[in-house]
């Protein structure tokens, strides 16, 4: 029996190492499983040495322009080094607050965050448990598809989504597993004024998408002008 497998990606500057280090140090408190924590990446420079590395596969298509995530795809390779059996995907800016233990024995084949707004099934790629190698064929309709997926599709997730919910291998967690921090811990104004962001009991993991990222939430700095927050301590005692 070849243990769980916890996977994240970190390429170019968007994220430095300690990003990395902070996840595999929470992923080591909340998993009980026996596991490997393997990064791919373009930069090991920094990592922990618990952390096992490789390279991010070569893309086997030209992707210039905005980058939208696309290389998550290649997480659906039919061989993806040495991996083998279940594997957890997830963005460096999650926090994890609770066990992730049932996140492995929950049934379903593909599961996902269902998105927070979208209608159509699309889901949230932070956080996307696959079986290496089973679903190949997301990664070769890509290959074969990309000129018209680049136009009708405005990131990997929903391309992931799509081509995996006609094929009925889609689910989603549970409503309360994973929770996003602009939508469910922020306050709107005024109340954002006088009262910090909330911590949901229920929430296993927190999704930080797009602006603030935790270190922004954590010193109240909510990445947009438009946008004010006040400091969020707590993020402290899961991210560190």
């Amino acid at each position: 029996m070849y243990p769980v497998n916890v996977l994240c990606m970190k390429w170019g500057v968007k994220f430095h190492a300690d990003y990395v280090n902070k996840l595999y140090r929470a992923v080591t408190r909340h998993l009980s499983l026996p596991h490997r924590f393997v990064c791919l990446t373009d930069n090991s420079e920094g990592l922990d040495p618990g952390i096992e590395t490789f390279p991010i596969p070569d893309m086997p298509v030209d992707i210039t322009g905005p980058e939208r995530g696309w290389k998550k795809i290649l997480t659906f390779r039919e061989e993806l080094y040495d991996l083998r059996g279940p594997c957890l995907f997830l963005d460096l800016d999650v926090l994890i607050r609770d066990t992730i233990d049932k996140f492995f024995s929950i049934d379903g084949d593909v599961l996902i965050i269902k998105d927070w707004l979208k209608q159509d099934g699309t889901g949230n790629s932070s956080v996307y448990r696959f079986e290496i190698g089973r679903h190949a064929d997301v990664l070769q309709e890509f290959v074969r598809t990309w000129p018209e997926v680049k136009n009708q599709y405005r990131n990997e997730q929903e391309f992931i989504s799509a081509v995996l919910l006609r094929k009925q291998a889609l689910g989603y967690w549970p409503d309360n597993w994973c929770l996003s921090f602009k939508r469910h811990c922020m306050y709107h104004f005024p109340l954002s004024l006088f009262k910090t962001p909330r911590c949901p009991d229920s929430a296993k993991i927190i999704v930080f998408h797009g602006h603030p990222n935790p270190d922004e939430a954590t010193a109240g700095n909510a990445g947009k002008w438009y946008r004010f927050m006040r400091p969020t301590p707590w993020i402290s005692k899961y991210w560190q």
